[in-house]
């Protein structure tokens, strides 16, 4: 198919055209570049980056997010985990607690593994949140591996940057305060109904 033919199945909402077009790009196949020369020269989405330590419930934020916007909206999620040691694609690309979504048309999860880029995203990233946001959807939210205080890239790509954090991170905070906290458009403490979650907040406040 000629890339321009499948961008325009992207936007009329073919998802299967949407998930090839990311596969070419991801694997850097030939017509990778012919495809992200046929977008078109508009940016039609809301990039909200989600990052922050590992377990501080990123994936259920984003879940959450769904649940009230899924009905009128169109969603997409980019979701960077770690790189199989024996596929080279995304370790956790079973998106679990995202699955109640999987059949909604508009919806669309994709997992990208990091294969040893740093920063907390794909090398692929940056290109497919084009397609993804030339394409027709209202948000885009790309969740990244989980990151320490040094892997900010995110904030390079998203409009909106959302850092996730947790009562149990409380002593780490001073720590990431030289990293993926000042990249911070909003914080949002998750599992606040923990002790320590008052807590959480002062060290952000501070």
């Amino acid at each position: 198919m000629k890339p321009e033919s499948l961008i325009a199945e992207i936007i009329k909402g073919d998802q299967r055209s949407l998930a090839r077009a990311i596969t070419t790009i991801e694997n850097r196949q030939p017509g990778s570049e012919d495809i992200l020369q046929a977008l078109p020269n508009k940016n039609m989405s809301h990039l909200v980056g989600i990052t922050g330590p590992p377990g501080a419930g990123k994936s259920s934020l984003i879940n959450a997010l769904l649940n009230k916007l899924a009905g009128s909206k169109k969603v997409a999620v980019l979701a960077v985990d770690p790189t199989s040691p024996f596929t080279h694609g995304s370790l956790l690309g079973d998106r679990l607690r995202m699955s109640e979504h999987f059949n909604n048309k508009n919806v669309f999860i994709r997992s990208l593994a990091t294969r040893g880029a740093l920063g907390g995203l794909s090398a692929s990233a940056f290109e497919i949140a084009d397609i993804l946001a030339a394409t027709g959807f209202d948000y885009v939210f790309i969740e990244t591996v989980g990151v320490g205080q040094s892997e900010v890239e995110i904030a390079s790509l998203a409009d909106t940057t959302v850092v996730v954090l947790n009562p149990e991170s409380g002593d780490d905070v001073q720590m990431l305060k030289s990293g993926i906290v000042e990249i911070a458009d909003i914080f949002v403490v998750n599992k606040s109904d923990r002790n320590g979650a008052d807590i959480m907040v002062k060290y952000i406040q501070d």
